[in-house]
């Protein structure tokens, strides 16, 4: 009788071990290779580098979108025998500095980070954020300066397309903003995705819609 106790004891402790069934003892912390949290650790964070493909795919969809209407603008802009030159707001080119100084500042959070002075971070980032905000102020003071002068978007063709380029990029700038916001107030320890990938791309989108400005601007400043 102790003998089969014994036994019956034995196998009930390997059973607990082995989490049921004699199975093999999950490594520490939890992870065990599997999807879910099996060992009563700290849930891990998926794959990281599918927030990269997503980023880069949905970049590569605004860049189509904006290239079909460069070319609009080309074809018109050529054949057009009603096209009007537009005289670009000055205040476009302070917009412009004002982006390429977000780009800077931006780089710069990035190597806070990277350097673990998460205070440096916050403050450069914050200082982009708001960079980001005054620019897209500056577009719509461009736009109100235009409508003061009597021109608006169905006033010409020239007039069209610098409407539409410049109301376009500003919305998508917008959801760049926002992901500036997400990384500032996120609490990245709950969250499926760590704060070094968001803050990666979250850059890679906001200096991809600063060159596309730039294309824009010189587009609209040669072709108009």
């Amino acid at each position: 009788m102790s003998g089969t106790t014994l036994t019956q004891d034995t196998e009930l402790i390997v059973g607990d071990i082995g989490g049921g069934g004699g199975g093999k003892q999950p490594p520490a912390g939890g992870d065990g290779g599997g999807d879910g949290d099996k060992g009563g650790g700290r849930r891990r964070k998926p794959p990281q580098r599918r927030y990269s493909t997503a980023i880069a795919l949905g970049m590569i969809s605004i860049l189509v979108f904006f290239l079909g209407l460069c070319v609009a603008f080309i074809v018109l802009k050529r054949f057009s025998e009603t096209w009007v030159p537009l005289h670009l707001p000055k205040v476009l080119w302070l917009n412009t500095a004002i982006l390429l100084l977000s780009s800077w500042t931006l780089e710069k959070a990035r190597r806070r980070l990277s350097a673990v002075d998460f205070s440096g971070f916050r403050k450069l980032w914050r200082a982009t954020t708001i960079l980001g905000i005054l620019f897209l102020a500056g577009q719509l003071l461009a736009w109100l300066q235009l409508v003061a002068t009597g021109i608006y978007i169905a006033s010409n063709q020239a007039t069209s397309f610098f409407y539409i380029f410049t109301a376009a990029h500003a919305l998508h700038l917008l959801g760049g903003v926002a992901a500036l916001l997400y990384v500032a107030m996120r609490d990245f320890e709950k969250g499926k995705i760590s704060r070094n990938t968001a803050v990666e791309i979250t850059s890679y989108y906001w200096h991809f819609m600063d060159g596309l400005w730039v294309l824009l601007l010189l587009l609209l400043y040669l072709g108009g």
